[in-house]
């Protein structure tokens, strides 16, 4: 096991380049199995979630091929073998298998979904999705069983504006008899992304990126080759960061218009946001405003960049609100940053951050993926040193972390645990 050590005060400046986005390429590689013949997809990020996805798959009979920032999925061999425990629970994509292997094979059996724990996140909507399809879904020791003699389009109306529900019923319908229409869609980049996949598959799908999107079934997929979009959300970790300890920072390799409420927000507490082609400059101030923040489904905030944004407010000259109207239980960061000296105050769904407040390196946990980004943020900006343990959380999403913030200048390097600090830490 290892832990993560930050020496804050370094003030980061340079160029980093942003890896493919993560919540695209966990929803890709399903969306490949449904193909008849290899696909191959590209900038794909080097995290564990993918290597995950990779095993998954073998399980099922693909055989995958792994170059650089590439991966060829060969689906020839694919059969629908059960996959009810284990992989799964490492993390809560692997329930867009579901919708994969019912739309290849018209029956999957699949466990209930892993990831960060964030609180209550039915999956209920996807079921409505793949019954008005015309599948049976029974819960049977801890596993999903969807079965179907055959599926035929529908209009679903999603009662939740939901990103993995949308994908799901997507990956389940472009197969489907007739057309399916989806009503209530979540319009996530990555939701364009995917269609864009399955269209190059030979999917016929429109209004990808509406609210409401059209699929006509086809009866057959094919093999193509696919690049990722640029990942919004590290993009976003990256411009809090420089904003957090930069002095002049650009991130290169995103589409602007994707982080576009992050920037609004930045601009508000005073830091300079300049938004290039492809690329956003940051040049930060020592005096941060206060702001209120609530997230909401794109475009609006993402709940993603909530919890890093949090630590960031720490620096503001005043008092901040943040409130996450998507999960109820995503405060999990602020009783490490408390541990570091952070004046937060959480009540229900929102969190008043008091500023400014001088952060002070200590011993703490990332409790789940987005969490270990916000203390990463802290140590960035705290005096000594900061160690962090459950790193694991970090890998899932933050391709090549330490590499790119030490060419920015951050000294920031990892250690083994020893048997003394994993045996505090399992008692904890």
């Amino acid at each position: 096991m290892d832990k993560l050590l930050i020496e804050g005060g370094h003030p980061l400046e340079g160029k980093v380049t942003i890896s493919g986005a993560k919540n695209s390429a966990v929803a890709l590689i399903p969306a490949a199995l449904m193909a008849d013949t290899a696909v191959t997809i590209d900038n794909l990020p080097d995290i564990s979630d993918i290597a995950v996805l990779g095993e998954l798959l073998e399980e099922a009979g693909a055989v995958t091929k792994r170059e650089g920032d590439s991966f060829t999925l060969y689906p020839e061999k694919m059969f629908p073998m059960p996959l009810p425990n284990g992989l799964v629970k490492k993390l809560r994509a692997s329930y867009y298998m579901m919708g994969a292997m019912l739309g290849k094979f018209n029956k999957a059996v699949i466990g209930l979904p892993g990831g960060c724990n964030l609180g209550p996140r039915p999956i209920d909507q996807h079921i409505k999705g793949f019954e008005a399809l015309g599948a049976k879904v029974t819960n049977e020791h801890g596993a999903l069983y969807l079965q179907a003699e055959e599926l035929r389009g529908a209009r679903i109306y999603l009662d939740v504006v939901s990103v993995g529900a949308t994908i799901n019923i997507m990956l389940a319908a472009v197969k489907a008899k007739g057309r399916t229409v989806i009503e209530n869609a979540a319009k996530e980049p990555e939701i364009i992304d995917v269609a864009t996949l399955l269209s190059n598959m030979g999917a016929k799908i429109k209004g990808a990126g509406t609210n409401v999107i059209r699929i006509e079934g086809v009866e057959e997929l094919k093999g193509c080759r696919h690049t990722i979009i640029p990942d919004r959300i590290e993009a976003g970790t990256y411009m809090i960061f420089a904003a957090a300890a930069g002095s002049s920072v650009t991130i290169d390799n995103i589409i602007p218009l994707h982080v576009e409420s992050l920037s609004s927000k930045l601009r508000e507490m005073g830091v300079g946001v300049e938004a290039g082609d492809d690329s956003v400059h940051i040049e930060t101030q020592e005096k941060l405003e206060p702001v209120d923040i609530k997230t909401l489904v794109y475009p609006g905030f993402a709940t993603d960049l909530q919890q890093p944004v949090t630590a960031l407010l720490t620096k503001a000259e005043g008092s901040s609100m943040i409130t996450d109207t998507i999960y109820n239980a995503r405060f999990k960061q602020v009783d490490e940053l408390r541990r570091m000296g952070a004046s937060i105050k959480v009540d229900g769904r929102s969190a008043l951050v008091y500023g400014r407040t001088a952060l002070q390196g200590a011993k703490v946990r990332a409790t789940d993926l987005r969490g270990g980004a916000a203390l990463v943020t802290a140590g960035l900006m705290a005096e000594g040193v900061t160690e962090i343990t459950d790193v694991f959380h970090i890998d899932r999403g933050y391709s090549s972390l330490e590499e790119k913030l030490k060419n920015l200048g951050a000294v920031i390097w990892r250690e083994q645990l020893t048997e003394a600090e994993i045996q505090e830490i399992q008692n904890s």
